[in-house]
């Protein structure tokens, strides 16, 4: 399995290093919390949610990953609906537990620490149902 953090323009580490600039504005009139952790998380899913719907890093990672050159126009379809659908469902706070972890023990420094492949995941459930 290829490394999912080639491709520039999906979701990569550096918007991972970039916790503490988003932190920023809201720990300024209050404590962090988990509240805002949830959003964090929930940004950053659907950061890469939103690069999926993009039908060009779709093909491209279905294929890098799955070996899988051509999607026919149903799949697609169903894909972007479901994807569309994670989009606007509430984050799995069971699922990022471990992000949440990491937050809580280094107060939100970065989350580069491997923890990228949880975002993945959500987005390889849907993949999966349509492609094998």
């Amino acid at each position: 399995r290829k490394n999912c953090l080639k491709y520039p323009y999906l979701f990569d580490r550096e918007r991972l290093k970039l916790i503490p600039v988003y932190m920023e504005p809201v720990i300024k009139d209050k404590q962090w919390s988990q509240e805002n952790n949830v959003d964090l998380i929930r940004k950053l899913r659907d950061d890469l949610v939103k690069d999926f719907l993009d039908e060009r890093y779709l093909k491209e990672f279905v294929f890098e990953h799955y070996n899988v050159r051509e999607l026919s126009n149903i799949k697609l379809e169903f894909i972007r609906k479901e994807l569309k659908e994670l989009f606007q469902s509430p984050l799995d706070i069971n699922h990022y537990e471990p992000i949440f972890t990491h937050l809580k023990e280094t107060d939100g420094e970065s989350l580069a620490d491997g923890h990228d492949q949880l975002f993945y995941t959500d987005i390889e459930k849907v993949l999966k149902r349509y492609i094998f």
